[in-house]
Order: C-alpha cells, then structure tokens, then sequence
C-alpha cells in the first residue's frame, strides 16, 4: 500500500529523517513511535506531500507522491498535528468547504458529509461555531476532514495530544473503528497510546528506523530478560542452593526483610516465564520452604523504546523487522 525508500530530510547540516526504508500494508492500525524530535511529523508531511524530500520516494499505492502528487493525495486523508481548521464556521461548513475542495459535488457531497460526521459523533455540534468547541471535538472535525473523500489511508499526527483522559479515550476508540475499513497511521510519544490501537509499530530516533514489527514480537525478540520477585521464609544460603539447581535464571538479587523473610529478583532468559515460577514453586515446596509471594515483572513496550532508542546509534533494521547492532552485541542478548 505505501512504500517508502531510502527516504531523506536535511536542513543544511541537520538530517531530520536519515535514510527511512519501510513498507505499509493495506488494512491494519501502525503507530509511529519516537521521543520528541525524533522525525516523525517530518516524515509524515513528506508521505503526505506536504513537505519535499533531500531523497529517496514515497508511493502510495504504486503511485508517487513527488511525480504522481494529484493521483498519490487523493488516497490519503491527514490530520496535522494542528487541525487545519477555521474557527468562524461549523463543522457542517467546514466539511463542505474541505469536500469541495477535494473534489465532491452534489449528492456525494451531502452523503460523505454525514457518513464522516456519523463516523466521528460530531452530530450534536455540527452547527457551533468551531471555536466554541472542545479540543476533543475540534481533533474530530478535524478526523471528519480527513476522512472525506474516502481515502484509503488515514495519516494522523498526535491526534491525542492536550485531550483529557476521557476525550483520549474516545478518540483512541475511533483510530480502532477506522483501522477496520482503512490503513491508519498514527504517531506518537505515549507508549501505552501505541501499545493499546496497534497492530504494527515503527520506532524512531534521530531520523532513523530502528524497529518495525508487532509490540508481541518487540517483546519476544527485543527485551531485556523478566524478572520474577519471590518473598520466602528460606536464608539466604538455602535460597541459593535451590536456584542453584534451575536452569535460564541469570542473574539474582537477594533483600533479607527481617532475620525470617527474604525477597529474591530473580532475572531468566527463558523464553517462557511461566515455566520457570512453576520449577521455582516446587523447587521451594520440594525442600519445605514456603513461597510468601510471587509476582512476574514482564517487560512491556516502554522498556523497548528506552532500549532501542537509546542505543539508536547502533543499530539497523532488518527486512524482517529485527534490530540488530552494529558496533555490540544483538540487543535481544543483552
């Protein structure tokens, strides 16, 4: 659906996007994710044609965005991260001027209009002036603009930022219900905004791609090894001699509470956590220790974006969507 290659940005010495090769298919919810600056509303003015490139293409649907821009655009909707909208005129005005714009006439004109309002539940404000809305709202019209026209994908840039958590919420959902009939793209810096909507994510820092795959997969491939934190009433001595006999535990670190209580972290690079509780468990029963309390520490995607994009300077993405190093050690070994 969308193919980018080779992509570049500079503004004279500065490189905002460094070298973005990727590939987009059609139908799924992808998040771009990256800490502030990283280049992502750079990257995505340039796949909307709303930016020129130093190098490299864009082609959406075979057709590209620098070459072909008429017949590129008309398959993408966008959302800046600053709604393009005028304030004096309601939504109803609004979308009938953006329709216009993009082409609808007539009868096309007036159905879009309230499929998009319908979509994005303006339907109570559609007659208010925009600048009485909330931000909430005004993210929406701003949604009901991009969808008009009916483009096969949907670019939204920080469309949650400044919202409310309720208003965050909502919108979340709608990003859902569009990823069912549309290719959504999105970017963010909220980790668990991206962990919730997507089914693909692309993490980016200083211009570069330094992953692409499902958050499930950056789990299994990416993360530092879990952790398992256990309370017991066994030593210090006995809770090393029956470690000892476990396999995939790397590393420990024991905290006495009092003379009886000890709190162990237990660090494995198995594969599966649940395998190593369940021989912790009855390693402790077989030697008539209790277990107090067992609780799994699981990495999530936060811990795979402080990883990765710290160590940007390092790596390069595969085809298949691994990080690898290329100075040290994979980082799935680390």
């Amino acid at each position: 659906m969308i193919s980018v290659e080779h992509l570049t940005k500079r503004y004279g010495d500065f490189t905002a996007v460094d070298d973005l090769t990727f590939e987009i298919n059609e139908g799924h919810v992808y998040g771009f994710l990256g800490p502030n600056g990283a280049g992502k509303s750079t990257t995505m003015n340039i796949m909307t044609g709303c930016l020129s490139a130093t190098e490299g293409h864009v082609r959406i649907d075979g057709y590209d965005i620098f070459e072909e821009p008429n017949k590129a655009k008309k398959l993408i909707g966008y959302l800046p991260e600053q709604p393009p909208l005028y304030l004096n005129e309601t939504p109803l005005e609004y979308l009938r001027f953006v329709g216009e714009a993009k082409g609808l006439r007539g009868a096309e004109l007036k159905k879009q209009i309230e499929q998009v309002i319908h979509q994005t539940r303006i339907e109570d404000v559609k007659n208010r002036r925009i600048s009485s809305l909330s931000k909430g709202y005004r993210q929406r019209v701003g949604i009901a603009q991009a969808l008009l026209g009916n483009p096969k994908v949907i670019i939204l840039d920080e469309p949650t930022v400044g919202l409310d958590p309720i208003q965050i919420i909502e919108i979340r959902d709608l990003v859902k219900e569009l990823g069912q009939t549309h290719t959504v793209i999105f970017s963010s810096h909220i980790l668990s905004e991206v962990q919730a909507i997507c089914d693909q994510v692309l993490i980016i820092a200083k211009g570069k791609l330094i992953a692409f795959d499902k958050p499930e997969n950056l789990e299994k491939r990416l993360l530092a090894p879990n952790e398992i934190i256990i309370t017991s009433d066994a030593t210090a001595e006995e809770t090393k001699e029956i470690l000892a006999g476990i396999d995939h535990i790397i590393d420990t670190n024991m905290e006495e509470k009092d003379t009886k209580i000890i709190e162990v972290h237990i660090r494995t690079d198995h594969d599966n956590i649940y395998e190593i509780s369940r021989a912790i468990f009855f390693a402790f029963a077989a030697k008539g220790k209790a277990l107090l309390e067992m609780s799994l520490k699981k990495a999530n995607l936060e811990d795979i974006f402080i990883e990765l994009t710290e160590k940007s300077d390092d790596t390069e993405i595969l085809e298949n969507g691994t990080v690898m190093e290329t100075t040290k050690s994979e980082v799935s070994d680390v």
